[in-house]
């Protein structure tokens, strides 16, 4: 069966695949400040997470989309019903925008910034996932066992706020710690108007129940 999960994989598998040969459409859809501020290319704010550096930050994106997104599609079904598939593609494009807007405002007069890739977005999915399931065992490097997902959020959270505070390498860790946020935020706001499951209580009385 062919998910929104799916689709969305393989759409940017194939843009991404194209952008590896050809050097205009990476031009074309990549995250440029500048372009937004003196432009109007909105568009970029989501045509940038369809588009990766190389293969390995592609498949690393992918991978791990691939392991959440199934998850949290199936979860949005059962929580906001015949809607909950439109939802999971807002949410997705919407994170894309929103994971990006510091880095917008940060950047917007620098021309030599650039930014690319899926993480906000896929930050966004892996964080929904640990607030639906906080309990199921995660895996972080280079701890050698899995550790419970309540602890691994922010963990991983604490890593990228010291990774982006020191600039380290040519990842926007910004853009992961506000797609993780935005993730969370949407799924309480929407759960809140459109369905009657709470994640919040949820979130508390699962990992309350871990420690019993």
């Amino acid at each position: 069966m062919l998910t929104i999960t799916l689709i969305i994989l393989l759409l940017t598998c194939v843009i991404s695949f194209t952008a590896f040969s050809n050097e205009k459409v990476i031009n074309d859809l990549i995250f440029y400040p500048t372009a937004i501020t003196n432009h109007n290319q909105w568009y970029r704010f989501i045509t940038c997470g369809f588009i990766h550096a190389d293969f390995m930050h592609l498949a690393f994106n992918m991978y791990t989309f691939y392991l959440f997104g199934g998850m949290v599609e199936q979860a949005f079904t059962m929580i906001y019903g015949d809607i909950g598939k439109v939802l999971y593609i807002i949410m997705y494009l919407t994170s894309l925008v929103v994971c990006l807007l510091p880095t917008y405002f940060a950047h917007r007069n620098n021309y030599y910034y650039r930014s690319l890739g899926a993480s906000g977005a896929v930050s966004a999915v892996i964080f929904i996932g640990i607030f639906l399931y906080p309990t199921m065992g995660m895996g972080i490097f280079p701890i050698p066992f899995h550790i419970p997902a309540f602890i691994f959020g922010p963990l991983y959270l604490g890593i990228s706020a010291y990774l982006a505070k020191k600039g380290h390498g040519n990842i926007n860790h910004s853009a992961h710690i506000w797609g993780a946020v935005y993730g969370i935020v949407f799924l309480v706001i929407t759960s809140q108007f459109l369905s009657g499951f709470r994640p919040l209580g949820r979130f508390v009385e699962e990992v309350t129940n871990y420690f019993r």
